[in-house]
């Protein structure tokens, strides 16, 4: 009987500490792919207080100013974000700038070629003509600005309010969907 007693309390003990190993060994497994997955959710780069000039040939393109920017290419559709908000001057060749964009929210999807603006968007074009949204994408492969949200454009003639804009990124080519205001700004003669 007292060997029967120490079998089982022996086995009982095997049981035990087998039972405990195994629990830490799982819940390190688990901690790891926790580890992983919260790497997964940082920002792969990091830049603050920057200024990124883009050329071609040896011409600026644009000059893009930013406080920070966060790189996310660890996942399934790779992007960086400007949550400080963004400015961004167009030169295309020339020597004054042929556009500025301004948000205090940007974010760039990279494979889908898609910039998304938000908050207080503000893109004024070669021709002074200024368009101000709370919500704007630029599909670059289409060469397509867009958005459903409120707009208002002004330029030396006349201020255009609506719902809804399509354009090309220089702002010649636009349609506003749902015109609901146009104010005169020069008298008629």
């Amino acid at each position: 009987m007292l060997l029967s007693y120490l079998k089982n309390s022996r086995n009982l003990f095997l049981v035990s500490v087998l039972s405990g190993i195994l629990a830490l060994f799982l819940s390190c497994e688990r901690k790891i792919d926790k580890i992983r997955m919260d790497v997964l959710l940082l920002p792969s780069v990091t830049a603050k207080n920057s200024t990124t000039v883009f050329t071609d040939s040896g011409k600026v393109q644009l000059i893009m100013t930013f406080d920070i920017m966060e790189s996310y290419t660890n996942v399934e559709q790779p992007y960086s974000e400007f949550r400080s908000g963004i400015k961004v001057m167009f030169y295309e060749g020339n020597e004054k700038p042929a556009g500025t964009v301004f948000s205090k929210y940007a974010k760039y999807t990279d494979k889908k070629k898609l910039w998304e603006l938000k908050d207080s968007v503000v893109v004024v074009n070669e021709s002074n003509d200024k368009l101000e949204t709370e919500q704007l994408f630029w599909d670059q492969e289409k060469d397509l600005i867009y958005t459903d949200r409120f707009i208002k454009i002004t330029n030396e003639d006349q201020t255009v309010m609506g719902t809804g804009f399509e354009s090309d990124h220089r702002l010649t080519r636009r349609k506003i969907k749902n015109v609901t205001a146009t104010i005169y700004l020069k008298e008629e003669e």
